[in-house]
Formats: structure tokens, C-alpha cells, sequence
């Protein structure tokens, strides 16, 4: 599976990581979206599942890997279940703005790894559609962005409904800060491992500012894009990524938007207009501004001021 995979060198945090988790240790990753990290937890998962074979319970699941966005719990899945199949093992994933009953389902029929995002899980625990006192590894993926978006109370409740003797593995762009009070409580004694460097190379890329007056964004944004090339746009609100999306339609830029208050049907079809080029922007909130991994993308376009 590897191998049709194109799966050929590990990266430097899959062979890093690797050894220390099929010892079943706890780790602490810093490294970024597009590092190779999935694979680096994923792998063992599948070994120790391996080595711990048994029925795939109607209701207990076994490995839980935490996910903040819809799109990133989407991502892993697509890239482990060709590697899942292989291994005869089932991978699903639950998360908001889809049909809550059809991930039942899917929970009824016996699951070895989900994928979650945080409030949807709750909400299927809350229902009875699986319980987690099974769970003997978990997966934090992008701890610093379930912090950002205020997912760590619940983060800790679902741990807490997890095994004691767990292997606890956490993933993060930042180590400090509440990912810091997370590691404190919730890991014994992790390997740390940080891959590639903590901040970007500026000196890679081209930063530009410019001091327009409003009427005028839309005309220069557009210019920039068709210039550009592959473009994201970022906006503060919902509705100005809407308007933003709209606007540049207007001016001759084939733009698509993607928000939190989007159905997930609306968001995957943005993303894959993008992906594949048939959208030259794609115009977003921050829930877009890490965990989607799109090839190409020549420019970063800030409509409004970020925070």
C-alpha cells in the first residue's frame, strides 16, 4: 500500500517519531501541514492495531485522532484509507454539517480508527453512538488551532472518557501557551520532536503592502490575482468572504468562498474548484488559514487586515 502509495523515503519527522511510537510513547510534534506528520502517527496506529488484532467493536473505538476543521478530518481520511484498507482495518470520519444519522451508521457497522472533529463527537457520545473507554491511542492533530478556536474544554472532557493507560500523541505549530497545559496534564513524559524551522523564511518570498481606499480594493485585489496566479483571500467575516467572492466574480476573477457557516457539501465543492484550478481564488475566514493543504498556490492575498 505504501509502495502504490508512492510512499519511497520517510520524511525527517516519520523517522523521528516512528521508532519512539511503536515503543508506545508519548510525543509532542511541532511540525507543519504538508510535513509528513499523517503518516507518522498513522503507520504505527495501524502496526499496533496490527499486533492487537480483535473484532472492531459495534461501539468501541479503539484509536481517536482529534481534527478542528471539517477539511483537515476529511484530509487524513483520504490519505490513510487506501494504507487502511490494505491492513483490513475501517477509517471514518465525524464532524459537523453533514447527516449526523449517516455517521451513526457508519459507527454501527464497527470502526478501528476515527477521526473527529470535537462537537460532533460530543454530540454522538451525548446519543450513545460509541463510547471512547476503549481508546488506547489518541491523536491531537493541530493542537494550537483547537486552541484558537476554544476546542480545548472539550478536548479534555473527551480525553478524560478515554483510557487511563493510553498512548497520548499531540501535534502542533506552537508548544506553548494552553498546548503547554494540555501536554502537563494530559502525556507522560513525551519524546519532542521539532521539524523545520519555527517561523517561515521571509527572505523566500515577496511581501508587498498596499494603502488603498475601499472603493478601490476589489479593482487592485483582482489585478493582483490575474497576475498572480493560484490565489487565497483571506477576510475577517463570514459575510465579507461572501461579498469578497461575489466582487471578484464581478471584476472578471473566478473566485469561490469557503466559512464555517457553509453546508460541508458547499465548502468541499470550493476547495476542489480550487484544487484543481477551475477557481483562480479562493476566498476564506480564518477556519481556511492552516490544516488545507492545496498544491500551487502562488499568492496570499490579505482583503481585510488580519487580526
Amino acid at each position: 500500500a505504501l509502495h502504490e502509495e508512492k510512499y519511497k523515503l520517510p520524511t525527517p519527522i516519520q523517522e523521528q517519531a516512528i521508532p519512539h511510537l511503536v515503543k508506545g510513547r508519548d510525543l509532542l510534534g511541532c511540525a507543519q501541514t504538508g510535513t509528513g506528520k499523517t503518516a507518522a502517527f498513522a503507520l504505527p496506529i495501524l502496526q499496533w492495531l496490527e499486533q492487537n488484532r480483535g473484532a472492531t467493536g459495534s461501539k468501541g473505538v479503539r484509536t481517536l485522532i482529534l481534527a478542528p476543521t471539517r477539511e483537515l478530518a476529511e484530509q487524513i481520511c483520504t490519505e490513510l484509507r487506501p494504507i487502511a484498507k490494505e491492513a483490513g482495518r475501517r477509517i471514518s470520519s465525524v464532524y459537523g454539517g453533514v447527516s449526523i444519522n449517516r455517521q451513526r451508521q457508519e459507527l454501527a457497522k464497527g470502526v478501528d480508527i476515527l477521526v473527529a472533529c470535537p462537537g460532533r463527537l460530543h454530540d454522538l457520545l451525548r446519543q450513545g453512538a460509541l463510547r471512547l473507554d476503549e481508546v488506547t491511542i489518541v491523536v491531537i492533530d493541530e493542537a494550537d488551532r483547537m486552541a484558537d478556536m476554544g476546542f480545548l474544554p472539550e478536548v479534555k472532557k473527551l480525553l478524560n472518557l478515554t483510557s487511563s493507560q493510553r498512548q497520548t500523541l499531540l501535534f502542533s505549530a506552537t508548544l506553548d501557551g494552553d498546548v503547554a497545559i494540555l501536554t502537563k496534564e494530559y502525556q507522560k513524559n513525551p519524546v519532542r520532536h521539532e521539524i523545520g524551522k519555527k517561523t517561515a523564511n521571509i527572505q523566500e518570498m515577496d511581501h508587498n503592502f498596499w494603502s488603498v481606499n475601499r472603493p478601490e480594493r476589489v479593482s487592485i485585489a483582482s489585478q493582483i490575482i490575474l497576475n498572480s496566479g493560484k490565489t487565497m483571500v483571506f477576510t475577517r467575516t463570514r459575510h465579507g468572504a461572501d461579498r469578497a467572492a461575489k466582487q471578484l466574480k464581478n471584476a472578471g476573477v473566478e473566485a469561490v468562498s469557503i466559512h464555517g457557516g457553509k453546508s460541508q457539501g458547499q465548502r468541499n465543492k470550493s476547495l476542489n474548484s480550487f484544487s484543481k484550478g477551475q477557481a483562480l481564488a479562493l476566498v476564506a475566514t480564518d477556519v481556511a488559514a492552516r490544516g488545507i493543504h492545496v498544491s500551487n498556490v502562488a499568492c496570499v492575498l490579505h482583503f481585510d487586515p488580519p487580526e
